[in-house]
């Protein structure tokens, strides 16, 4: 069924407003999926805050002018879903490639991050990238450990005393 000039405008400006404000995106090619299969991933994509959206290549190519995704334009080529991370940059790229594992149907063909095009193979370097709550944890690990090693250090010699004097008076009463 084709879209009415309104509908296309109204797709068009949604994409946009999406692409202006993720992290990064992802455009998969889904030639063979079965609905349930699209309709599994679209489910997986709302539980990650991944923006997933099947568009005319045309009204992708309006969609992305002027975002940093702009750099995707001149591969959108076949059918295509794209999928933008709104929240964590590897959001989109673990949702897509999860999914891809399962349903080898889902190709993954361009991957862009802060206006940059990647090949395709890039996706799983993205998807490893930790989330937010993830870096937090591991730069306050860095963080703690000289503090923890600076009182380990300061308790030893107490702990040295009174291991020496422990010893002292188990050998008396032994002897």
């Amino acid at each position: 069924m084709a879209l009415s000039l309104e509908e296309k405008k109204t797709v068009v400006a949604e994409v946009s407003e999406v692409a202006a404000s993720a992290h990064s995106a992802i455009a998969a090619e889904y030639i063979g999926m079965t609905v349930e299969s699209m309709t599994n991933l679209r489910s997986k994509a709302r539980d990650s805050s991944v923006y997933l959206r099947v568009v005319k290549n045309s009204l992708a190519r309006r969609a992305l002018e002027g975002t940093d995704f702009e750099c995707m334009s001149d591969s959108l080529v076949g059918p295509l879903l794209l999928a933008f991370s709104q929240d964590d940059p590897g959001a989109a790229a673990r949702v897509v490639s999860d999914y891809s594992k399962e349903d080898n149907k889902l190709v993954v063909k361009i991957v862009s991050i802060n206006g940059k095009l990647l090949g395709a193979g890039e996706i799983n370097r993205l998807a490893q990238m930790p989330t937010k709550d993830q870096a937090i944890s591991m730069l306050m690990s860095v963080m703690k450990a000289p503090i923890e090693k600076f009182v380990r250090t300061l308790a030893e010699p107490h702990g040295k005393l009174v291991r020496t004097i422990a010893a002292v008076r188990d050998q008396k009463q032994a002897g």
